[in-house]
């Protein structure tokens, strides 16, 4: 009986691929024996490897059985060793699978793909973050970067790394250098507002460092503390309540436009903003305005400047980068008619 715990202990402990291989070898060999052993019986190689199968997988259809003393005890082995590691084989399988279920949701794999948006903090502004983004995009992968130790969004295409985001090794399993463009909320689990915004400068020069490329946008809390990014690549900056206070004044202003806003900001429902490439054609602003209301897009902006719409005689400059305010519909045609 120990000699028997001793080798199950063993066999438990060995590696997967070996138990693999071991399974593999066990039955190529035992098919041909068999066949050796009973031509006339089998046929052919291929009906012995199927004999094989069937037994060690106990399912035993009885088209094929040895009738020799020697097929007979061939066919016990296969009863005692071949059953048994092949059933050790499935239940390492079913472990690994189990496991790899356990890192993804434990944040401790690392992501493969590329051209992905990272979201750092985990809270309740990243995940209507995260939700409008997958709105947006059907395709796009969405990592998420949190301290925590589970999964806080398992949905598909978003993907959880658990570690501090200051940290090189967290950044590079949520692939930080093939990532189109990175998040970083505010923690709100911090109180004291000059350490949430220290938080995000860390964690913006850990980025910069890993990869220099990458969009970064972060949120602050206190509008001052923008200057001490000064030495950090930062391409865009939020304020935590600056938005929430502009649209509670204009509603309190002027009744009803808030919903103009809310159409904006989100991909829910309503228009959007776009960004359209420059059409060869165009040779001021005012042709770019005039052929883009025609296919039912409106021209706002060029780049941050939103006032292009009082100056349509002015040539549009080779930088341009123009903007404008369509539905999903109207923009997916006027690119389409581009290509």
């Amino acid at each position: 009986m120990h000699f028997i715990l001793k080798l199950t202990d063993r066999l438990l402990r060995l590696n997967n691929y070996f138990v693999f291989l071991l399974t593999l070898l066990l039955v190529f060999i035992s098919s041909t024996i068999a066949f050796l052993l009973e031509p006339v019986t089998f046929g052919h190689w291929f009906n012995a490897f199927w004999w094989v199968m069937t037994t060690v997988a106990t399912v035993g259809y009885g088209d094929f059985f040895p009738k020799t003393i020697p097929g007979k005890i061939l066919a016990m082995l296969l009863y005692v060793f071949g059953i048994g590691l092949l059933s050790l084989l499935i239940g390492k399988i079913i472990d690994s699978i189990a496991e790899l279920q356990r890192r993804r949701e434990g944040g401790k794999l690392k992501f493969q793909g590329q051209d992905h948006i990272i979201v750092i903090n985990w809270s309740k502004k990243a995940q209507l973050a995260v939700e409008d983004l997958l709105d947006s995009d059907n395709g796009i992968a969405i990592i998420i970067i949190d301290d925590s130790d589970k999964h806080p969004f398992d949905i598909p295409r978003v993907h959880f790394v658990s570690g501090d985001p200051t940290s090189a090794e967290v950044l590079e399993m949520a692939g930080i250098r093939s990532a189109r463009s990175a998040i970083i909320f505010a923690d709100p689990r911090i109180e004291d507002t000059s350490l949430i915004d220290g938080k995000s400068l860390l964690i913006a020069s850990s980025i910069e460092q890993a990869a220099p490329a990458v969009h970064t946008t972060v949120e602050i809390v206190l509008e001052k503390h923008i200057l001490n990014f000064r030495h950090v690549q930062v391409n865009d900056f939020i304020l935590s309540h600056d938005a929430v206070s502009r649209l509670a004044v204009r509603s309190a202003l002027k009744e009803g436009n808030v919903d103009i806003f809310m159409q904006l900001l989100s991909r829910k429902y309503g228009e959007d903003v776009f960004e359209v490439s420059v059409d060869p054609r165009w040779g001021t602003y005012g042709d770019a305005f005039q052929a883009l209301l025609s296919k039912g897009a409106t021209l706002i902006a060029d780049r941050t400047d939103m006032g292009i719409n009082r100056k349509l005689e002015e040539k549009i400059p080779n930088a341009a980068r123009l903007f404008v305010i369509s539905n999903d519909e109207t923009i997916t045609k006027i690119r389409s008619e581009r290509r």
